[in-house]
């Protein structure tokens, strides 16, 4: 498959996931928080992808990838992952019967790995980070004749993800502003590929982590950069790298982008707990505290959050929650 943005799904493709993956997930709630509002000020939805089978958005695209295999790419797919992507292609290849063979960095999250295993991935611990863990499949992938899924690069994984979008729309076609996480970008490319396609006026803002903003000084300049290392809790979010399609996608899709600190993420989480009673892990709490940021911007606009996941560990969660409030 070439990665140029000609490859980028369309509105309906967006559609023929739909369909696709209807079998097995239901939409998710976009939901009010009264705390929320008088927390912000602000007119602001929460789309709880955290509600997902595998707790978070992921799970629509692998579905609606696995769900298109040919007979010759069942014989196995491999990919690497820091656990959402990662779990959504191990249930999607456990109902479809393929073999499935993830490869995730050293370190990480336990309990993304143990669900991952517990949907029956043969996994691979390897690397500092996950671009490390990718190039080791990259390089599996020729030795054992598997199909790699790239959790980025895959125009099926867009369009399955980009089914939450349609979900937004049906429910608040008249949305201003759609604040969602970045990591690889696909849940990103599935706001703005709907947005256009449905020819809404909506504005679609990324937020990223301040020591994993690779995207975002790619975006904004205009030279694609490398970064040193994705140094932050929020692993939804830690990647030093760009990818070819979503990035292709973003130039011509999204609004604006906002990092964000760590102490800022980790008072995201809180956020979420205290004023909407919902688990988020770093990357699904830091739509929340981006409006927070951007409150007086976003002041009279109807604003949706991608609450993206909620699969954030146990000691990650004691750390955030003992740190004293901002």
């Amino acid at each position: 498959m070439g990665t140029d943005v000609l490859d980028a799904p369309t509105l309906a493709d967006v559609y023929a996931a739909r369909a696709r993956i209807a079998r097995v997930i239901r939409p998710t709630p976009l939901m009010r928080h009264p705390l929320l509002a008088r927390e912000t000020g602000l007119d602001i939805s929460v789309k709880h992808e955290n509600h997902n089978p595998t707790g978070a958005f992921k799970v629509r695209g692998g579905l609606n990838l696995i769900g298109s295999l040919s007979p010759q790419e069942r014989r196995g797919v491999i990919t690497a992952t820091t656990g959402n992507h990662g779990q959504s292609i191990a249930m999607a290849c456990q109902r479809e019967q393929v073999p499935c063979t993830i490869v995730t960095p050293l370190g990480n999250n336990p309990e993304k790995n143990a669900a991952m295993r517990a949907f029956g991935a043969d996994l691979i611990e390897f690397g500092r980070d996950f671009d490390e863990a990718r190039e080791r499949v990259e390089q599996m992938q020729h030795e054992r004749g598997l199909r790699y899924v790239h959790s980025a690069n895959e125009p099926l994984l867009i369009a399955g993800v980009a089914t939450y979008a349609l979900e937004i729309f049906d429910e608040q076609p008249d949305v201003d502003v759609i604040l969602v996480p970045i990591g690889g970008g696909s849940g990103a490319c599935g706001c703005g590929i709907v947005r256009t396609g449905l020819g809404s006026g909506a504005k679609v803002i990324g937020v990223q982590a301040d020591r994993a903003d690779a995207f975002a000084r790619s975006w904004r300049g205009g030279t694609r950069v490398v970064g040193t290392s994705a140094d932050t809790f929020a692993e939804g979010m830690a990647t030093r790298v760009t990818f070819d399609l979503t990035f292709g996608i973003l130039k011509e899709q999204l609004d604006d982008v906002i990092t964000l600190t760590e102490e800022e993420i980790a008072e995201g989480v809180r956020l979420a707990l205290r004023a909407t009673h919902n688990l988020a892990e770093g990357a699904g709490a830091a739509p929340l505290v981006a409006a927070l940021k951007l409150r007086d911007r976003l002041a009279g606009k109807r604003i949706v959050c991608v609450m993206s996941g909620g699969n954030i560990d146990r000691a990650t969660l004691a750390r955030v929650l003992s740190a004293p409030a901002a």
